[in-house]
């Protein structure tokens, strides 16, 4: 049981320990950005983090306020499998937004708590590399417009960043070969960052506590999920919407590199380092790992 908010911080110590020297991926949901005292937790977090020698990433989303601004334009904004249709006009809306407001705020923000943080599209020095992007409804390919897929990380410039004692902030906006940005999933990017750098863990924050058997029953939260059980729940309409994406990224990362993936409520104050101590939310992790390795609390 924890002895109170301002106590949190000292009983994370001894569990902080051991990730001295790791590397943690942090996806900060846009949609828990307007909680400003989940969101002063969250700094707060990450300079314990920092402190205690954990490299930290931080990717960011801002849908709700892309979609806020759209609305302020006259447009709408459609959904298909959770992933934003963009046409040129809503890209530059998704840019400014994400690559101006959001990740300044939240540079600024870790910054006022002494952290040597640096705020990055993923535009800058070929960042992330990415592809147009296409979904299937029903067995056909649906054209998302400026929606892209991670191709590559450079992790080079990353672990440069990483190595000088920053911590990036990234925007998850990034362009092809030909110099043409897209908008991009931040769970995706967080989960090709977090593999790219072979991270000890991604840390999900959005305004769920984590994955439900049924969404208006809270008391069905699964505490750990393997790949293969989410495709199952994906099949089954366990999950859907726009978990699907979030979901489908977790999957991603573990298979490629990400030891530990995480879904957690950000709406709870201090939600990383309770998660370090006592676990929280839904843990992903690999069936193919020997017992031990499953059942380590992590």
């Amino acid at each position: 049981m924890f002895r109170g908010e301002h106590s949190i911080s000292i009983d994370a110590l001894p569990y902080l320990r051991k990730y001295h020297g790791k590397t943690f991926v942090i996806k900060y949901g846009g949609s828990i950005m307007k909680d400003t005292s989940a969101t002063k937790a969250f700094y707060e977090d990450v300079s314990m983090l920092k402190l205690s020698g954990v490299n930290i990433v931080v990717v960011h989303g801002g849908g709700p306020l892309i979609s806020r601004w759209i609305r302020k334009t006259g447009a709408s904004t459609e959904f298909v499998n959770g992933l934003r249709v963009t046409d040129s006009d809503t890209m530059d809306i998704a840019e400014m937004v994400l690559s101006g407001h959001v990740n300044k705020e939240l540079s600024a923000g870790l910054s006022m708590q002494g952290i040597n943080a640096v705020g990055l599209s993923g535009r800058d020095s070929n960042l992330i590399r990415a592809k147009k992007k296409y979904t299937w409804i029903n067995g056909e390919k649906i054209d998302l417009g400026f929606v892209g897929e991670v191709v590559n990380i450079n992790r080079s410039f990353l672990l440069s960043i990483l190595e000088s004692g920053r911590v990036p902030v990234i925007s998850p906006v990034g362009c092809d070969h030909s110099g043409s940005k897209y908008n991009i999933n931040a769970d995706y990017v967080a989960a090709a960052i977090s593999s790219a750098l072979g991270a000890e863990k991604l840390l999900i924050m959005t305004d769920v506590q984590g994955v439900y058997k049924d969404f208006n029953d809270k008391s069905t939260l699964i505490p750990s999920l393997s790949p293969v059980e989410i495709r199952e729940y994906i099949e089954d309409g366990t999950i859907s919407g726009g978990m699907i994406p979030k979901m489908e990224c977790c999957i991603e990362a573990i298979e490629n590199g990400t030891r530990n993936v995480h879904l957690l409520d950000g709406s709870v104050k201090h939600s990383l380092l309770r998660e370090i101590m006592s676990g929280s939310g839904t843990r992903i992790y690999e069936k193919r790992r020997n017992a031990k390795c499953q059942q380590r609390a992590i």
